[in-house]
């Protein structure tokens, strides 16, 4: 490991050759700094991010590749969507986009190791990955990271250049949640018993979901990540004080940042550990919530693509749904509006054009209620969504649909 400056960065990137793969840290920890020095040194290379924020280089000569697309590379015409779910995401950097970079967004190094700190994903595995094919790792060290445990600690001797780097952690402000969001997060939480393990993502509802369950003891967290919602759950002493926070990213306010710094609390791992079906499913009464786009009356979500468009992706929820079903008095929750305000559409449509994301949900929540799907023939699964989900305004033509497509609905 060496200590380099930002001049001999771009020499050593601007020498690679051919048409380097930059895999870089995603969602909120993203080395802008560094990205820029890469964008300056090198005429043509790919660069993969997860869940990408705006703000990345963008010019002919930069393309764009991940597995789960964020709002920096949404509709890109310059990306390569690799549809996977994302605990398969660390076998696609060891084989078909093997990494000759790695740019990791850590904390200063202290005992021999940096933390990648708020964002540890499939960072360990594109390290690995570049390791052994003789690839370039770089930390971007930061005092603005905050210092995390587990997985996150990288040693030095997996470090080929460090570069000091001075900048304010990005941070996620959450979207105050409206009526629909409230009644469907207090709907979502009357499913949640004490003492469950929960996993939920960023937005309104999974943010209502948690506000709701504030009341709750004895709770766990084992999840893909984790933002401000947790936080409050903790301050409220609703999480088992004895089991780790469990994570793989977070991201959130610069009050969430101070209190992941050097929490022994909080353990993040790699996306293989908190992402494989098999070991979510050993976590008792897993309560895995998910939204999405659309559902169908055959209980499919389609969370990935609006249209011919990717959205986002599978991420995690397909995961987390096989393990939540699996787990002992586990559960799979899809909560979503009825009803698109924006596009003034009905979520819940006859049959799912695109990609399934995901089935074989336990319930499907929206503001209109709760409807039940395991356990239940098709048929009234399919009854209990246009009963409890549908918009009214939906359900007529919802009704039929459906009997066009063999389910005989009242």
């Amino acid at each position: 490991m060496r200590v380099i400056s930002t001049g001999e960065l771009a020499s050593l990137l601007g020498s690679l050759p051919g048409v380097p793969r930059v895999v870089a840290s995603g969602n909120y920890a993203t080395p802008y700094q560094a990205l820029a020095v890469l964008d300056h040194a090198v005429e043509q290379y790919r660069l993969f991010l997860l869940n990408a924020q705006p703000g990345l280089p963008d010019r002919e000569g930069v393309h764009y590749e991940t597995v789960f697309v964020g709002p920096g590379m949404r509709g890109h015409p310059r990306l390569s969507y690799y549809p996977c779910r994302l605990s398969l995401a660390p076998h696609l950097l060891r084989q078909n986009l093997a990494p000759d970079v790695v740019l990791l967004h850590t904390s200063p190094p202290s005992g021999g190791a940096v933390s990648l700190g708020v964002e540890v994903n499939v960072l360990p595995a594109a390290v690995e990955s570049a390791r052994a094919r003789g690839g370039l790792v770089i930390a971007c060290a930061n005092s603005a990271m905050p210092v995390t445990y587990g997985d996150a600690t990288v040693p030095l001797h997996a470090v080929d250049y460090v570069v000091e780097i001075d900048a304010p952690l990005a941070t996620h402000a959450p979207v105050p949640p409206d009526e629909v969001g409230e009644a469907i997060g207090e709907l979502v939480a009357t499913l949640i018993p004490e003492e469950a393990t929960l996993q939920l993502g960023i937005g309104a509802i999974p943010d209502a979901t948690l506000r709701s369950l504030r009341g709750r003891r004895g709770l766990r967290l084992w999840s893909e990540m984790f933002s401000d919602g947790v936080l409050e759950l903790e301050q409220a002493g609703s999480l088992d004080p004895q089991i780790p926070i469990t994570a793989s990213f977070c991201f959130g306010s610069e009050e969430l940042y101070k209190w992941v710094d050097r929490n022994p609390r909080v353990r993040m791992l790699r996306t293989e550990k908190t992402n494989d079906p098999g070991i979510i499913a050993t976590h008792r009464r897993l309560m895995s919530v998910n939204s999405a786009l659309q559902v169908d009356l055959f209980a499919q979500a389609n969370a990935s693509r609006v249209g011919q468009r990717v959205y986002s992706g599978f991420g995690g929820q397909t995961d987390f749904i096989v393990g939540a079903m699996h787990s002992a008095g586990g559960h799979s929750i899809i909560a979503l509006r009825s009803w698109h305000p924006a596009a003034d559409v009905s979520s819940v449509v006859p049959l799912v054009s695109g990609p399934v994301t995901s089935f074989q949900h336990s319930y499907i929540v929206t503001e209109q209620g709760i409807a039940r799907i395991w356990g239940y023939d098709a048929l009234t699964q399919a009854q209990h969504i246009l009963d409890h989900a549908a918009h009214p305004a939906a359900r007529d033509e919802l009704r039929t649909a459906g009997r066009a497509l063999g389910l005989a609905l009242r």
